[in-house]
């Protein structure tokens, strides 16, 4: 979730594109380059271990602005996690 955010700040589309699990990944993506993103609260996670093949992640991802709220949902793919989708909560 961390490199994700990450990503999103830089505009790094190839990278989150390659984190998207290929099931549920859209063909492209188109940033705003506007958007500043100001910080990342982690607010709670489940499972996500080595032994577990899911995971969710709820964050608060702020901006200039404003803030995101979404529970994420996560998959092994290829042995890496991979985002799958989410849910806005706020």
């Amino acid at each position: 979730m961390r490199s994700r955010y990450c990503a999103f700040v830089k505009g790094d589309e190839a990278y989150l594109l390659r984190t998207w699990h290929p099931r549920t990944r859209p063909p492209r993506l188109d940033l705003d380059p506007a958007m500043r993103w100001t910080g990342l609260e982690i607010l709670a996670t489940t499972e996500g271990t080595p032994f577990h093949t899911t995971g969710t992640v709820t964050f608060r991802a702020s901006y200039e602005g404003g803030f995101l709220q979404e529970h994420s949902h996560f998959e092994r793919s290829a042995g890496a996690w991979t985002y799958t989708d989410g849910d806005v909560t706020a």
